[in-house]
């Protein structure tokens, strides 16, 4: 695998998951390829993913598992995107295709999702888990050379120029969660804060974060690591009371979240909690869960809300609405159109450029300095080393709200995150 010299946090963890995934690489049967670059009518040279004047792109989504909420609103957005564009005369005179492959979270389907498509597509505007993404991470970057946009928002994915995590990493988004907390929520130095987080490269992601927060903040973080098979946080929320933590931090999914959030309330532990940006789901909120939600919790995300009082979010409402009037409106939504028009501006920057190949694209992508979808937050994508955004809006579950979810504090940096370098 391809790293920085400097050690990240959860390096080792997020290794060894990685290391267990790419054998399954090898069992699905991996084979060296030449790569097959021609040009195209009109001098635009093309390679893989690209037949005729169609151009295809994968998707490695979740349906069916612990995501599968977000995965849906990822994937129709992000198909919608491929209709408008198609509709719209392609990009450059290329028609736009998408492949689509659930693996249900399941780390073997997805290993094997990215083998079966990666030799079909130009890349992918979507691949949701951190360690799933890692476990491909050194074929993409050695090999395959195919742009990623993954949903997943480990710091562990830096330092590679085709894959390319969207926003702040987690560590950076549960820094500024954390500066939420102290600032707004009575959090204050001297207090412990739990934790609860998903083993493996995104909950471990996440806790580095909490611990460079806690150790500049004057914090003790109390940790409770947990599975994505774990549904009942009853025996963390008894851990974390007992230990008289004043807030809590959850790193896991919206299933999880409902359940802490839930208990919580129920046993009158009222302490503020934060979750991060795959955390909650508006479906949450017809629950027994949705007041407690709304009462005391929040999540801090890498873009405003899909309610956003933006020209933008309201034109991408209003169309997601009329292409898939039975679904209900969530942040995967803005995250999945996010992506696509993100690989988007890189096929037309590509294009101009006369090169669709991978290596086009993927150099097109890395001249993008100021990526603006309309949602808050400005993204760089030219350091690969480094984010592309170090802010976060803090959002909380409101079901009055368009997606149910509003702004209780706009895009924001703090300072310990300005001056945090993942994996530094």
């Amino acid at each position: 695998m391809t790293m920085r010299m400097a050690r990240r946090p959860g390096a080792p963890a997020a290794k060894a998951v990685a290391g267990a995934l790419a054998v399954l690489l090898v069992l699905a049967g991996c084979s060296s390829k030449a790569k097959d670059d021609k040009e195209a009518a009109g001098g635009v040279k093309t390679g893989e993913g690209v037949s005729g004047k169609t151009v295809t792109l994968g998707v490695l989504t979740d349906m069916t598992g612990v995501y599968a909420t977000l995965g849906k609103s990822v994937t129709q957005a992000q198909q919608l995107y491929v209709k408008q564009t198609n509709a719209a005369g392609g990009v450059c005179g290329y028609r736009l295709a998408l492949t689509v492959r659930d693996h249900g979270y399941d780390p073997q389907k997805a290993v094997s999702g990215y083998t079966e498509l990666e030799p079909k597509v130009l890349g992918f505007t979507q691949f949701i888990g951190s360690p799933f993404v890692a476990a491909v991470k050194q074929r993409v970057d050695g090999r395959d050379k195919g742009l990623v946009l993954p949903q997943a928002w480990s710091a562990n994915l830096l330092g590679s120029p085709y894959i390319r995590v969207i926003g702040s990493t987690y560590d950076i988004e549960t820094i500024n969660a954390l500066d939420f907390l102290m600032k707004e929520k009575g959090l204050k130095k001297g207090d412990k804060v739990g934790h609860v987080y998903f083993e493996g490269d995104y909950g471990e992601n996440a806790l580095a974060g909490s611990k460079y927060m806690a150790e500049k903040s004057g914090l003790t973080v109390v940790e409770q690591k947990i599975k994505p098979t774990d549904n009942d946080m009853t025996g963390q929320v008894a851990a974390l009371k007992q230990a008289g933590v004043k807030a809590i931090v959850i790193s896991a999914g919206p299933r999880q979240a409902a359940s802490l959030v839930g208990v919580a309330a129920a046993g009158r532990f009222d302490v503020p909690i934060i979750g991060n940006n795959s955390a909650f789901a508006p479906q949450l909120l017809a629950t027994q869960a949705g007041p407690a939600l709304m009462k005391n919790y929040w999540v801090a995300s890498p873009s405003l809300p899909i309610g956003a009082d933006t020209p933008q979010a309201k034109k991408l409402v209003a169309d997601y609405k009329a292409a898939y009037p039975k679904d209900s409106l969530d942040n995967g939504v803005v995250a999945g159109w996010t992506a696509a028009l993100a690989f988007g501006e890189a096929l037309k920057k590509a294009c101009a450029g006369k090169d669709l190949t991978r290596e086009g694209v993927d150099k097109a992508l890395l001249t993008i300095n100021a990526f603006d979808p309309g949602f808050g937050i400005t993204q760089d994508f030219t350091d690969p080393e480094a984010p592309s955004s170090k802010e976060s809006v803090i959002l909380q579950p409101d079901k009055n709200a368009v997606g149910g979810m509003k702004v209780v504090r706009p895009a924001a940096a703090s300072a310990v995150a300005e001056g945090y370098t993942p994996g530094g």
